[in-house]
């Protein structure tokens, strides 16, 4: 592909809320012919609890949630929840014209997956990216309820155990993939804040999800911090999908549209909890 040049955008740590309306702005931006992509880059304060599109809110445990001081969000990609802390989070927002987002969902996962397993490697993770096995889905029981515990096609693997957790939107506006990293922390803090039939349930969930899912500090036997993680996933989306990856920050008009998204929309119930 030729070289294209893309908007960086890193943000510091924020909300739930503020995050998940930062990726829909961007992603209405893309109906403007004169906007350019986006990688954006960023992370959450404090920890959040993010359900899918189409996730039930009767998954999560909300008296335990609130006891932990986490915040929940829905948000308008796809898949399972997700516990945002110690991590690094990654959004593509594009086009449909972006030749690194067409062919369908399959074909842009596995492009933007070349170019995660290209940072992960650069971290000195010995990562693969593989189809997942036809027949197989992430759906498959009722104790599935987090994103973490199967991967799907092109998703990023270390042993057999999901290291990147990726969902996508395609919308009239345009595209949105964004997927988190783990850094380091207890994966198993996620089963704390949702239901379960009883504690022995609860402990067997975190057994599996452990069996499941790592982090970068469990493969490395040592922490990698965001810096570091932020500059590996830059030179690796440069060089892998040929970017000129161009430092930018968020326009007056996009944090305006971004508040009225939070107030509007992410911290409503009427959002989060319409299932």
């Amino acid at each position: 592909m030729q070289l294209t040049t893309w908007r960086l955008i890193e943000t510091p740590p924020a909300t739930g809320a503020w995050n998940m309306a930062v990726d829909e702005v961007l992603l209405e931006s893309m109906s403007l012919s004169s906007v350019e992509s986006v990688l954006r880059l960023y992370s959450w304060n404090p920890p959040c609890l993010s359900i899918g599109y189409a996730q039930n809110v009767a998954d999560v445990d909300m008296t335990r949630l609130e006891n932990f001081g986490w915040e929940l969000v829905r948000r308008i990609t796809g898949g399972r929840a997700i516990l945002h802390s110690d991590e690094i989070t990654y959004a593509v927002i594009g086009p449909h014209s972006e030749p690194r987002l067409g062919g369908g969902v399959l074909k842009s996962y596995r492009r933007l997956s070349e170019a995660l397993l290209a940072a992960l490697i650069k971290i000195g993770l010995p990562a693969q990216a593989l189809p997942h096995p036809k027949g197989e889905s992430s759906d498959s029981s009722e104790q599935e309820r987090i994103c973490f515990e199967q991967p799907s096609n092109y998703e990023i693997t270390v042993d057999g155990k999901k290291l990147i957790g990726s969902a996508q939107a395609r919308k009239n506006t345009g595209v949105l993939q964004h997927g988190t990293l783990p850094l380091y922390g207890d994966l198993t803090r996620i089963t704390q804040v949702l239901k379960f039939k009883d504690e022995e349930e609860r402990a067997f969930g975190a057994q599996r999800l452990l069996s499941r899912a790592t982090t970068v500090e469990r493969v490395l036997n040592q922490s990698v911090n965001l810096e570091l993680s932020a500059k590996a996933f830059v030179e690796a989306f440069s060089e892998t999908l040929n970017l000129d990856l161009k430092p930018s920050t968020l326009t007056n008009e996009e944090l305006t549209r971004a508040e009225e998204l939070v107030n509007e929309k992410y911290a409503l119930p009427a959002w989060t909890k319409r299932i």
